[in-house]
């Protein structure tokens, strides 16, 4: 599973089986899987980071920057939802994390700090290799930024930022999440630049530690920003502007909840879902049970209630019940949750219900933001010494200003998704081109199928997908013939 050796990039193509683009959580899952079905393929993952199995979500290295789910919830074994649970457990034995005890809690319901979750990915990576290895397959990390993908009729050819190329028989975007902090945008309203990164804890710690701090968005980025300001020793205001002024709640462990999903199909529009949920959550209240018994029912039903839906439910939806149900579903982890709420109380942190409308220029050192608050017409200016993004992930691929998006929409490989979330592809993952073609050797997995399932993100979506995808790329191994010279499709 070493990383790949390269020099200089010759005119030399080099080969493999299948190129997995994007190394995070979702490209090592998929090679996992591949590794170990029966056969013999080469597989290369192509990452620009040192690490696979990372990626955005877990390249954190503080300790506060945790899951915001309970490892009882996050195993990337789609069969052992105790996958997780059983690394942690021998992963404290051995001394690791010796932080865990002041949870106060069973391992299953321990939130694990990102980057030990991390190194979970990793060593399950690293005993699929183990396993691929004795059967004649093979996994490599090669380091560098895929710019471009062209395809032919036996082959998928691809470009690095170094000018290196790479033919394979499949190619697979597992890019993962863009979060919007640090995602260069087509049409940029200057945020990026002026802004501090939410996972920052050293650059956060050049700040007087009483100045103001001035955040864009209210969710688990939001709170991650929060973690990072008081690990690096901020005491100072910290103000929080987003569209609803909306918290994520905290999440906690209900009790089991009769699935009222299972055998009702009935309920096909976020309407009438969110009719049946609210008379759910009442009903555990009236019997003194969590609310968030019911609410974690529907999860397993998403996908199906989503891609069911008409175009015209889904912007019902997203217009309208999309706030709340980001801030009721996207829970924050209880100990950062808990720094959130003693903030508020302390009031050194304030939410405000206001949409972003740029920057206002100034020469004194501090920056300016222009807000219009709910409920007003006038635009007003606010002032702090820092600015941080943490307006989340951004999901449409026609903004994000990096090279391998806009070659793909450029050539007509790639179409937005649903409500231009994510990409277009089939069930099972086949991309869909600009004008509907079914691609046979691109295929696409995670979150850039959020318009497809909506929720396409979490550990569990992406363990499942992998394991289908790679079932699906496996039975078609035996149908394929090894790319021959290539004959790349001209650039739309």
């Amino acid at each position: 599973m070493s990383e790949t050796q390269r020099g200089q990039a010759t005119d030399v193509i080099r080969q493999a089986d299948i190129l997995i683009i994007g190394g995070g959580l979702s490209g090592a899952m998929l090679a996992a899987q591949l590794l170990r079905l029966p056969g013999q393929r080469q597989i290369r993952v192509f990452e620009p980071r040192s690490e696979l199995g990372r990626g955005e979500a877990y390249s954190a290295v503080e300790l506060g920057h945790t899951l915001n789910g309970n490892a009882a919830r996050m195993s990337v074994d789609p069969d052992n939802v105790d996958d997780l649970t059983q690394w942690l457990t021998d992963f404290i034995a051995a001394g690791g994390w010796p932080e865990s005890d002041q949870q106060h809690v069973p391992i299953s319901e321990l939130f694990p700090p990102r980057g030990i979750f991390g190194l979970y990915v990793q060593q399950r990576l690293a005993e699929a290799a183990a396993v691929g290895a004795h059967q004649g397959s093979a996994v490599e990390h090669v380091r560098g930024e895929v710019v471009d993908l062209q395809t032919a009729a036996d082959s998928v050819l691809l470009t690095l930022a170094d000018g290196e190329q790479w033919r394979g028989a499949v190619a697979v975007l597992a890019t993962g999440m863009f979060p919007a902090a640090r995602t260069p945008q087509t049409e940029s309203s200057g945020l990026n630049a002026a802004a501090l990164d939410p996972w920052d804890v050293a650059a956060m710690r050049q700040l007087d530690p009483q100045s103001t701090v001035l955040i864009i968005g209210s969710g688990l980025t939001m709170v991650d920003a929060v973690v990072s300001l008081e690990q690096a020793g901020h005491r100072g205001p910290i103000k929080v502007f987003s569209r609803h002024g909306l918290l994520p709640h905290v999440r906690r462990q209900p009790p089991a909840w009769a699935d009222f999903l299972a055998d009702d199909h009935s309920l096909r529009s976020p309407r009438q879902l969110l009719r049946a949920l609210r008379q759910q959550c009442a009903a555990a209240i009236a019997q003194g049970i969590d609310w968030q018994a019911p609410l974690d029912t529907v999860r397993a039903h998403i996908g199906r209630l989503w891609s069911q839906a008409s175009d015209v439910q889904r912007r019902q939806f997203v217009r309208h019940v999309r706030p709340w149900w980001e801030s009721h579903h996207h829970r924050s982890p209880p100990l950062s949750a808990e720094l959130v709420a003693r903030l508020h109380g302390e009031g050194r942190l304030r939410i405000h219900a206001a949409s972003f409308r740029g920057l206002e220029p100034g020469s004194d050192g501090q920056v300016h933001i222009r807000l219009r608050r709910r409920g007003e017409q006038q635009v007003s200016v606010v002032s702090g010494a820092a600015l941080i993004n943490s307006s989340g992930i951004e999901y449409d691929w026609r903004r994000v200003a990096k090279p391998l998006p806009q070659q793909l929409l450029a050539r007509g490989l790639i179409q937005p998704g649903p409500l231009a979330l994510g990409i277009a592809a089939q069930a099972d993952g086949a991309v869909l081109g600009a004008n509907g073609q079914i691609a046979a050797r691109l295929f696409a997995m995670g979150p850039p199928l959020r318009g497809m399932w909506w929720e396409s993100t979490a550990v569990t979506d992406v363990a499942s997908q992998a394991k289908a995808l790679a079932a699906r790329i496996h039975l078609a191994d035996q149908d394929r013939k090894p790319p021959s010279t290539f004959n790349a499709t001209p650039v739309v």
